[in-house]
Order: structure tokens, then sequence, then C-alpha cells
């Protein structure tokens, strides 16, 4: 009685072709589970920062506007008043002392993000995500609130991949940055291009993130 059995060749053979297709696919495989992660992130962070700005104005019977919290005016921070609508499990303070401000790039990757659109104090929430806001002096008009998705300790810390800023403009309403009307809009997208060196490339990706359906699905 002959028992069949696969050769040692053939074993080698079979498992061969399968490192190869696994070396093929996982990368795509890995990138593409990345990505939807980062994507469910920026989606959530928006609607969170859009329910804070609501309950905002439930609670106080006004729009957020940058007119109320001009620190050189009246002294308001923005981070005082926007604690309570955030489940907050660590304040990092107007220091900074939570992480080195040199951790995040630019969209691309080139260069150091300019950091100084972060440095008006940063709640780490207790899903790890990071809120950061910068706050209008008395020359400005604008008030920014950023998130970092998956938080400072994930990679891959670049703005436009897991860090998105959002504008409130004069009228108390949340804006995507790089949308029509905040301060970094372009035609030619230079704020959130692949080949830019700008130091602020990436701040204008969020209105690109919230509008084009295939936004996620092309970082690589």
């Amino acid at each position: 009685m002959k028992i069949k059995a696969f050769t040692m060749a053939e074993v080698l053979i079979t498992l061969g072709m399968i490192g190869i297709v696994a070396a093929m696919t996982l990368p795509s495989l890995m990138n593409y589970h990345r990505n939807k992660a980062l994507e469910t992130g920026f989606k959530r962070s928006y609607s969170l920062l859009s329910q804070a700005l609501e309950m905002y104005q439930a609670q106080t019977g006004e729009r957020l506007i940058p007119e109320h919290f001009k620190v050189m005016a009246n002294g308001k921070r923005l981070r005082d008043f926007m604690s309570e609508y955030f489940n907050v499990m660590y304040d990092c303070g107007l220091n900074n002392v939570c992480f080195a401000s040199d951790i995040y790039k630019t969209f691309n990757g080139k260069v150091m993000f300019n950091y100084t659109y972060f440095d008006d104090g940063q709640f780490i929430l207790n899903d790890g995500s990071v809120l950061f806001f910068e706050q209008p002096v008395a020359t400005s008009t604008h008030i920014y609130l950023s998130f970092d998705v998956n938080g400072y300790l994930k990679n891959p810390n670049r703005v436009g991949w897991d860090v998105f800023v959002f504008q409130v403009d004069s009228r108390g309403v949340l804006l995507p940055m790089g949308a029509p009307g905040t301060d970094f809009y372009s035609e030619t997208n230079e704020y959130c291009s692949s080949s830019s060196s700008d130091w602020m490339n990436g701040i204008g990706c969020a209105y690109n993130a919230l509008t084009d359906k295939f936004y996620f699905k092309n970082l690589h």
C-alpha cells in the first residue's frame, strides 16, 4: 500500500510561494488598517470639537468667538473654558510638560512643523488623543483647535496624517483648516502638499480629509 505525501521540496516551494505573496500583500494591508484607523480618529475628533462648541453655546447662550478670548484684551484662557467639554485625562499646562515640541513633522515628513499654533495649552484626553489650543491675541482674529487623533506616542506624528487643524471663525463657526475662508486656504493646495518643504505644510489638510473620500486611502 502506497501512502501519498508531499516531498520536502514541494513543501519548501509552497512555503516560499506563501512567503512571496505575504510579502507583497502585507504592507498594503497594514497601510489600509492604519489609514482606516486615522480616518476614524479624524472623524471622531471633528465630532468632539463640534459637540464641545454646541455645548458651550447651550450653556452660555452665545457662540464661542475669537473676540471673547483675546489674551491681551481680557485675560481669558480658552483652554480653561473648554476643559469641561472634554474628557481630559491630563492637562499639559500652558508650557506643555507632556512631550517635546519637535516631535511633529509636516505633511510629507520633510521638515519639523511650526509648533507656534499648538502652544496655548494641550489636553491629553482619555482616549489618548491630544487637543491643542491656539488663542487669539489683541491683533489676531483666529482660534485654532487641533487634534493629534492617535496621540503623541503613536506615529506618524505628521500634520495632515494624524494631526489636523480646525479654525473657529469670527461667527463662531468651526471650519476644517484649508476650507475657503480659513487662514490657510490655498487654491494651489500649498498647505497640503506632498512636495512642499514649507514648515506649515499640512496645516490645510483637514478640509481635504473631510471632503475627499479617497484622502486617507491615498496616504502612503
